[in-house]
């Protein structure tokens, strides 16, 4: 964990909370650096291409007829991964996968509704909470946040950045929403982006996720990083987990994903618990100063954090396990294992 990192962090957060600007993580010099080579990564990386598959809808048939309780009701928020970009079937999606996984965990239906945009930014955070609140017979219990890569690649300023998603997720709580945020991920792991933007894209995505980390926090929010837990994996095995454009993630990379962020969902709702899974000082779990756990999980991918009391949070890695097949029915098998001792 970088100490530098951890203050680094805390001065992003601070500047967003109190209107600051600047041009972000990089120096001119460096940012110029990083565009030139954007551009020539994009001739090798595949574009956007076809819209993300609909899987908006009902999961947990097999629950329909259980104790007669109205379904959860789980939003996804975001950009191309929350919406599902680079995969053909709904089934796939990562908005799927954890409606499937929640259902069989809290033992009753799911209603999945997803207004993640392709191509987002954090300033298209206000619109799709507007969507999500501006009917008040229909609040989600849960939602669940995907964002910052555009942020990245379009040089947003962090503190901008952080601010537009701590003025989501407060919206949302205030709203009656329990908020998992899946912090930004680690563009350095992107097969066709060489050095230096390569090392670049890493440092700026992980000081992002780690001031990310600190906003969702103080507005009321949760944490699972995203960037370390797909960069090992991401690179040992790049043809499977990334998608055809080389860019978003496969099948296989978003069951990854929503795997890591499916124990944290769960325990926003008080259906994970927490006493089976206590803090592990041999798994590097523990309370630490925000920014300090904020650090420490951008490094460290499916990383959960919550805050403990004041300026200290809890740091946890939770159990997770990989789906055998992309099958609703499978994964309600899968997802309730994940349950088991």
């Amino acid at each position: 964990m970088s100490m530098s990192r951890a203050r680094a962090a805390r001065r992003i957060a601070a500047a967003a909370a109190y209107g600051g600007g600047g041009i972000g993580l990089l120096g001119v010099t460096a940012f110029g650096i990083l565009l030139g080579e954007a551009r020539l990564a994009r001739r090798v990386v595949g574009g956007l291409g076809q819209a993300p598959p609909h899987a908006d809808g009902r999961y947990g048939s097999a629950f329909v007829h259980g104790l007669g309780r109205e379904p959860l009701l789980l939003a996804l928020l975001g950009d191309s991964t929350a919406a599902g970009q680079g995969v053909h079937r709904p089934r796939q999606t990562p908005g799927a996968l954890l409606a499937s996984g929640l259902a069989a965990v809290a033992e009753r239906p799911v209603e999945l509704r997803n207004v993640a945009l392709s191509g987002a930014q954090s300033h298209d955070l206000d619109r799709q909470v507007t969507l999500l609140v501006e009917d008040q017979d229909r609040i989600p219990d849960v939602c669940v946040i995907m964002i910052g890569a555009n942020d990245v690649t379009h040089g947003m300023p962090a503190a901008r950045s952080v601010r537009l998603l701590s003025d989501a997720v407060r919206r949302l709580r205030e709203a009656g929403c329990e908020v998992v945020v899946g912090t930004c991920p680690d563009l350095g792991t992107i097969e066709p982006v060489y050095q230096p933007l390569r090392w670049l894209a890493r440092r700026q995505s992980r000081q992002l996720a780690a001031a990310q980390t600190i906003g969702v926090l103080e507005a009321g929010g949760r944490t699972v990083s995203l960037g370390d837990l797909l960069g090992p994996e991401f690179a040992q095995n790049p043809r499977e987990l990334f998608g055809p454009d080389n860019f978003h993630p496969s099948a296989e990379g978003y069951a990854t994903a929503a795997m890591a962020v499916l124990p944290t969902l769960c325990a926003a709702l008080g259906l994970w618990p927490e006493d089976e899974e206590r803090p592990d000082a041999a798994r590097r779990e523990g309370i630490l100063p925000v920014a300090r756990a904020a650090a420490a999980a951008a490094e460290e991918g499916g990383t959960e954090v919550t805050v403990a009391r004041g300026r200290w949070a809890l740091l946890k890695h939770r159990k997770r396990r990989r789906l055998p097949a992309h099958t609703e029915a499978t994964h309600h098998l899968s997802w309730q294992r994940m349950r088991s001792p």
